[in-house]
């Protein structure tokens, strides 16, 4: 029988937020953002599971099992064959939920990273099977693939199982969130979009994908072009007239706007600080309305995991 981690042990943990799809790359493509979810997990000596959540969404999430980032750690250490101890977890959080930044994979990410923490020296949780883990505990590997590894992701599914290619964002583009005071839910936005397309949507939806690749990595000046879509974002505005008129404004003005992930956040792909700005100035138009604008970076590193001493204090 394998023995439990040692009552005290700390990890802390730090993860970005995510935006998924950028228009064209339905379920495929994913950008890590600088807005980051951080908590720390100290083992307990019994079974007792203890949550202090502050920040975005504190006053709704679970404070039992159920916790997200709880039902993932106890997913990665059953996965290992090993029993998860009692914890007790400080969670601060600052990714929006239900806003389409992929707070539910940051906190997917966040636990299966404190388990590897914790399992370390006993279990290793590499890559491969930290991505595979998060997938099935997602569904879809577009969010959690750019939580775990940082940059944008390319993210496909074999028979052996989820895989993902990090690439590095050309350092003139600039990413810029609006952030509604509304929600939308994942899977209802999921149910807005056809489950079988046309030849020619298709056709272009693949042709815009392989030219986001090149805009994000080489060529900005082609982001406009680059984040056409005719799979999801059509279909899902109905759920979201307000998400489609933000988007339709800012494209109709030459910013490269999409919906970010599910929505209904709006996430634009700048090529440079001086077109952001002007985006802000021109959302700020809009009445019916109010979006919080986040001007963010790209996100290179991922998620990170550090171990602390026993006994000692987290201070991410």
């Amino acid at each position: 029988m394998h023995a439990r981690p040692a009552p005290g042990r700390t990890v802390a943990v730090r993860v970005p937020a995510t935006s998924a799809n950028l228009g064209p790359g339905f379920d495929t493509l994913g950008l890590a953002l600088s807005v980051y979810d951080e908590l720390s997990v100290t083992t307990l000596g019994d079974d007792r599971i203890e949550i202090h959540a502050t920040g975005e969404g504190a006053d709704d999430v679970p404070r039992d099992a159920s916790h997200l980032v709880v039902r993932s750690m106890a997913y990665a250490f059953e996965a290992c064959g090993r029993t998860m101890p009692g914890i007790h977890l400080e969670a601060h959080n600052v990714i929006p939920h239900g806003r389409g930044m992929g707070s539910s994979g940051a906190a997917v990410t966040a636990g299966l990273l404190a388990a590897k923490g914790l399992l370390a020296g006993d279990v290793e949780l590499g890559p491969s099977t930290l991505l595979r883990l998060a997938t099935e505990l997602e569904g879809h590997p577009d969010n959690v693939a750019p939580a775990l590894f940082g940059g944008l992701t390319i993210a496909w599914m074999e028979d052996t199982g989820p895989r993902h290619k990090k690439l590095l964002v050309h350092r003139g583009v600039s990413p810029l969130v609006f952030v509604p005071d509304f929600t939308m839910s994942t899977s209802e936005a999921r149910a807005l979009a056809p489950l079988q397309v046309t030849r020619e949507d298709a056709v272009f939806n693949v042709s815009r994908s392989a030219l986001l690749i090149a805009a994000l990595t080489q060529s900005p000046e082609l982001l406009m072009a680059a984040t056409e879509d005719k799979l999801h974002q059509s279909y899902r505005a109905q759920a979201m007239p307000a998400t489609d008129e933000l988007i339709r404004l800012l494209r109709a003005h030459g910013f490269a706007a999409v919906v970010s992930g599910a929505g209904p956040s709006v996430l634009v792909l700048a090529d440079g600080p001086g077109q952001r700005l002007a985006a802000v100035e021109l959302a700020a138009t809009v009445r019916d309305t109010a979006w919080e604008p986040l001007m963010v970076a790209v996100d290179v590193k991922g998620g990170r995991v550090r171990e602390y001493p026993e006994g000692s204090t987290s201070s991410t």
